[in-house]
């Protein structure tokens, strides 16, 4: 019995504590909202990098409500923790890309990192999570495909995307997936 419980304490001491949620320019931006209110309500600490483009469909202070911390956006900013992308990278159990655009896949497969999320991954040991968000035609080209199939290569892992109704008011593949089915998935995560 005694066996049983410390067991499942080394098991629940084991999960997610620490998220860094990536934010790209995406009309999908917006259910990082609610992925950051899900994971502080299961009580995992959130800490958010939103890229200039993330900036054009969701404010830092939106996200910095919700995570109840600054919200990072330049890799050299001086009035954020020294070398936040190794900083971020360390603190972190984990980091998820939400929405994920074809602009972060591409760069991320070429070992880019021109920008603070780039950066983050690049100093990251994988997996990194990618919730990937675009149009079906995006999401179906071939390079974008390839830019997948070498994340995949290097131990990423890519979430998504479903098919539904897109912002083109098209339907097909390229939806990223619910925010829910995000948390639900990062809590089975042991680290």
């Amino acid at each position: 019995m005694r066996g049983g419980a410390l067991e499942r304490r080394v098991l629940v001491a084991a999960r997610v504590h620490r998220v860094v949620l990536g934010v790209c320019g995406s009309i999908a931006a917006y259910k990082a909202c609610e992925v950051i209110r899900r994971l502080r309500e299961k009580g995992v600490q959130v800490r958010c990098v939103l890229t200039p483009g993330a900036q054009r469909f969701i404010t830092p202070l939106s996200l910095s409500a919700l995570c109840g911390h600054l919200v990072y956006q330049d890799l050299y900013d001086p009035s954020v923790w020294e070398m936040a992308h190794l900083s971020l990278a360390q603190w972190a159990d984990r980091t998820v890309v939400a929405p994920a655009t074809a602009e972060i896949l591409a760069r991320t497969a070429g070992g880019h990192a021109q920008g603070l999320l780039d950066a983050l991954i690049l100093a990251t040991k994988p997996p990194v999570i990618f919730c990937p968000a675009m149009d079906e035609q995006m999401w179906k080209n071939p390079a974008t495909r390839k830019n997948v199939s070498c994340l995949r290569s290097l131990g990423h892992r890519i979430w998504g995307p479903q098919k539904g109704p897109l912002a083109s008011g098209k339907r097909g593949w390229g939806r990223m997936i619910a925010p829910e089915e995000i948390v639900a998935r990062l809590l089975k995560i042991a680290v």
